[in-house]
């Protein structure tokens, strides 16, 4: 009698490692394309706030606006379920990257150098944290290259964080359909 299937002992299976379960993203397919009108509810969301943040900006004259808080909109109002989107993520990735950002700066200066040693900081940071956001670390990067004043800018980093967790809390009350958002709050 012959089989197809290598022939083993029947208990070489017993001492096997178990593979754990795979997460439904692991097979290598991309994730379903959105709706037309999901797709528009989260850029016209996500563009929202930021026309938002660079109005804000305009009004009290500082660049409130930066590419990292664009990133994290783009998370937020894109990928709500994600860890990386949820607001404890989002708040305190950017907190600390603006706190690793700043450390850098003050020990190294101002340097493409230290600021990649700065976003491995606050990778670091927020993994330790359970706070993964990886727009915090683009944002460490931001303050060791540009050298903003830590008192005008952390408050400005802190408001706008709060404003894109409200906005996508408020933008996942208004489409029915859409993931609530947060899936948690701390």
């Amino acid at each position: 009698m012959t089989t197809d299937a290598p022939s083993r002992p029947e208990h070489a299976h017993a001492h096997a490692p178990v593979e754990p379960p795979r997460p439904p993203w692991f097979g290598g397919r991309a994730p379903a394309r959105p709706t037309p009108a999901a797709a528009f509810h989260s850029v016209s969301a996500a563009t929202a706030v930021l026309l938002a943040l660079v109005a804000i900006g305009a009004v009290i004259h500082e660049p409130v606006l930066i590419p990292p808080l664009a990133a994290s909109a783009a998370l937020v109002h894109a990928a709500p379920t994600l860890p990386l989107a949820q607001p404890r993520s989002v708040v305190v990735g950017h907190l600390l990257g603006a706190a690793a950002g700043y450390a850098a700066l003050a020990a190294a200066g101002s340097s493409a150098w230290a600021a990649a040693v700065a976003a491995g900081a606050t990778l670091a940071l927020t993994t330790l944290a359970r706070t993964p956001h990886s727009a915090g670390c683009a944002t460490a990067v931001v303050i060791v290259l540009q050298t903003p004043e830590a008192a005008r800018f952390v408050p400005l980093l802190f408001g706008s964080t709060v404003l894109l967790v409200l906005t996508g809390y408020a933008g996942s009350r208004i489409r029915r359909t859409s993931p609530r958002y947060p899936a948690y709050w701390w």
